[in-house]
């Protein structure tokens, strides 16, 4: 069984996967509503391929998980772009590889979030189903709706164990 640390999730990190979603490291920022808002512009953009594509709003419930996280798949969506807000301050576990046909578990990455960060994962980015931790997590989600097969899932060559 192969190992992987997961690391501090960062914007550079992160960048060949999707955006991080968080205040501290938006690059652009102003004031709105006669300066009683601080707004942090376009920390992400959603994908959405497809003639009859819509973007949705859904609210994923995820179940926590201990470490170490033992992996033994992983999806992608290559119809759209996928959004995951913490809606409580939790914090959750990411795993993903690059948006390829073929993969192989040296390509793996894993992050861990602060709570205060949220991820969109590019369309086509393979990553592990959502991973809460500490406790039962609410994230607000958007993605797309539409015909099309937009989930792919792989099994992973071998079994993969998740360390902090």
């Amino acid at each position: 069984m192969r190992t992987l640390t997961a690391k501090p999730l960062t914007r550079d990190a992160f960048e060949p996967f999707g955006d991080v979603i968080e205040t501290t490291s938006a690059p652009e920022r102003f004031p709105i509503n006669n300066g009683s808002t601080m707004r942090y512009h376009a920390l992400a953009g959603v994908e959405l391929k497809g003639d009859d594509a819509r973007g949705i709003v859904s609210i994923f419930r995820g179940q926590p998980f201990a470490f170490p996280v033992t992996l033994q798949l992983m999806e992608r969506h290559p119809l759209g772009s996928q959004c995951f807000v913490p809606m409580r301050g939790e914090r959750f576990l990411l795993v993903v590889a690059p948006p390829v046909d073929v993969f192989g578990v040296d390509d793996l990455r894993a992050f861990i979030t602060n709570g205060s960060q949220g991820v969109n994962y590019r369309a086509g980015v393979w990553h592990h189903p959502l991973l809460s931790l500490d406790r039962v997590s609410d994230f607000l989600v958007v993605d797309r709706a539409g015909s099309g097969n937009n989930c792919d899932e792989r099994e992973l060559p071998e079994k993969v164990r998740v360390v902090m």
